[in-house]
């Protein structure tokens, strides 16, 4: 069974920052295209940002320029950095498994990291 844990969420102000963690239990992880996905309050999940394979990083609108993912093969993770931070990035940020280039979404969600932006 997949395990996926996520790190780094908090509490900051508009203009701060944060480094945001995930580490997969998976063979082959560097196979996999990842993505960091957020569920605001009665919203849906969006993806936010993801990588592929080949580390081609792919970014939703509301946070290119702001937000950067990368990954680590050597140690199944998964990193988010997220800066100039605004209150309505306020969400539960989780990690997953991701096809940008579909509508795809995982079926299994873990708990997720909580990032709230408030003054």
């Amino acid at each position: 069974q997949v395990q996926i844990t996520e790190s780094g969420g908090g509490l900051v102000e508009p203009g701060g920052s944060l480094n945001l963690t995930c580490v997969v239990s998976v063979s082959s992880f560097r196979h996999y295209e990842m993505g960091w996905y957020r569920q605001a309050p009665g919203k849906q999940r969006e993806l936010v940002a993801a990588i592929t394979m080949y580390e081609r990083t792919i970014y939703k609108d509301f946070v290119k320029g702001r937000f950067a993912i990368s990954r680590d093969n050597a140690k199944n993770a998964v990193f988010l950095q997220m800066n100039n931070l605004k209150p309505e990035d306020t969400a539960v940020y989780t990690c997953n498994f991701a096809n940008s280039a579909s509508d795809w979404m995982p079926g299994t969600w873990g708990q997720g990291t909580q990032v709230t932006v408030s003054a």
